[in-house]
C-alpha cells in the first residue's frame, strides 16, 4: 500500500488542478447533447449497492449514460459492437474536503453526476468503439484515505474493494453470456483492478476469456501477478497494459525509491521499450472539449519506471504548468487506446 500512498502525496499537489478542470469539464457538457446521468434516487437501507438495479450502474448497456458518448468528428463511421465486455472501474471522484466519510455513500446524487460528466464521459466511453461498457458504482474511499496508515486505510480500500467484487460476480452472472472481457481502470480504480484480476483470472478459467487489462494511472509492479504478463506489442492478449504519465524530465522523488520495476507500455507504440516517440504517432487526444479531437497532442517514451511526454500541444498549453498529468493518462491517448481496442480484440478471436 506504501507505494500507492506516496503516488498520491504527489497528486495532493495536482487536487487543485483537478477541482478546475472538473468544473470546466462540467461547464463544457453543459452545453452539449450527451446522455445524462440517471438522477433517481432508490430506496436502500443497508447502503450497499444491489447490482439488479441500473441505478447503481454508472454505465450499463441497457441504459444511456454518458459512455454511450462518441466525440463529433467520429460519429459518422462509429458502428456499435457488443461481442466483447469492458467492465470499467472509475478512479477517485470521492474529494470533497469538508466531507468526513472515509467512504462515499452510493446514493450521493451530486457525487454519482460528478463522476458521470467527468471520468465516465471522458475515460469510459473510450472503450465503446468496440464494447459494452460497464461501469458499477462503489463506495470509493476518498481521496485522504490515500494518506493514512495502513492501519487506518485497509478497511476503507476493502469496502470499495468488496463492492466491485460484488458487481463483478453480478455481472459473470447475469450478464457476461460468455463474451470476452476488457479490465480497464485508472487511480484509484487500478487497485482495485489489479487486485480483481489476481483473484478472478490468474490461474483461474477465465483468464481464457481475458482480452487484455487497462490498468493506467497507478504502478503495477511487473511481479504483482504470477502468472499473467505486460503486453508487449498491440495485438498480445491476456496481458496487462499500464502506464503513469508525467512531464519530460521530471521524476518524482517517490518515484526514484521505487524498489520494484512497473509495467509501462508505451500508448503511441504498445511496446515497452524505452525510444522516444514522435507525436505524430498519436492519433489524438480528447481534452475538456469533448466533441474535438486534438490530434498529436503529445509525444511519449518510457522511463524506466514511468511515461515521460511532452507539454500538451493545445492552445494556451504555456498555462500547463503541471510536471503530473494523472489526470490526461487517458485522454491524452484517447485515439490510440481506442483504436487499440479493435486490433487487440481482432488478434483475441483469431486465436
Amino acid at each position: 500500500m506504501k507505494i500507492y500512498k506516496t503516488y498520491f502525496l504527489n497528486r495532493l499537489a495536482s487536487l487543485l488542478f483537478y477541482t478546475l478542470f472538473s468544473i470546466v469539464i462540467l461547464q463544457s457538457c453543459s452545453n452539449k447533447t450527451i446522455p445524462s446521468a440517471n438522477l433517481q434516487k432508490e430506496e436502500n437501507l443497508s447502503g450497499l449497492p444491489a447490482y439488479s438495479n441500473l441505478s447503481y450502474w454508472a454505465a450499463h448497456p441497457w441504459k444511456k449514460d454518458p459512455s454511450d458518448s462518441v466525440p463529433a468528428p467520429l460519429i459518422s463511421t462509429y458502428t456499435a459492437d457488443s461481442t466483447v465486455d469492458v467492465f470499467f472501474i472509475y478512479p477517485t471522484t470521492f474529494t470533497e474536503e469538508n466531507d468526513p466519510a472515509w467512504n462515499a455513500n452510493i446514493d450521493d446524487i451530486k457525487l454519482n453526476l460528478k463522476t458521470d460528466q467527468s471520468t465516465i464521459l471522458y475515460q469510459a466511453s473510450v472503450f465503446n468503439a468496440s464494447c459494452r461498457v460497464f461501469a458499477p458504482r462503489y463506495r470509493q474511499a476518498h481521496f485522504r484515505t490515500f494518506f493514512a496508515p495502513d492501519s487506518v486505510s485497509k478497511i476503507y480500500f476493502d469496502i470499495a474493494y468488496q463492492d466491485i467484487k460484488n458487481a463483478f460476480e453480478y455481472y459473470l452472472s447475469h450478464l457476461n453470456a460468455g463474451r470476452p472481457i476488457i479490465i480497464a481502470s485508472h487511480s484509484q480504480g487500478t487497485l482495485h483492478g489489479a487486485r480483481l484480476i489476481k483473484e478472478y483470472f490468474e490461474g483461474k478459467n477465465l483468464y481464457n476469456k481475458l482480452v487484455c487489462a487497462y490498468l493506467i494511472g497507478l504502478p503495477v509492479p511487473q511481479n504483482y501477478f504470477s502468472e499473467i504478463r505486460s503486453c508487449k506489442d498491440s495485438t498480445s492478449t491476456g496481458c496487462v497494459i499500464s502506464w503513469r504519465t508525467f512531464k519530460s524530465g521530471y521524476v518524482p522523488d517517490y518515484i526514484k525509491e521505487e524498489k520494484n520495476n512497473s509495467i509501462v507500455v508505451n500508448p503511441l507504440t504498445w511496446t515497452m521499450t524505452e525510444e522516444a516517440v514522435s507525436s505524430e504517432k498519436n492519433r489524438g487526444g480528447v481534452l475538456k472539449n469533448f466533441n474535438k479531437i486534438v490530434p498529436h497532442v503529445v509525444s511519449a517514451r518510457v522511463h524506466q519506471n514511468i511515461l515521460w511526454t511532452s507539454k500538451p500541444n493545445v492552445f494556451g498549453k504555456f498555462l500547463f504548468f503541471k510536471k503530473n498529468f494523472h489526470i490526461g493518462d487517458i485522454n491524452l491517448f484517447y485515439m490510440n487506446i481506442r483504436e487499440n481496442l479493435v486490433t487487440r480484440i481482432g488478434a483475441f478471436w483469431k486465436q
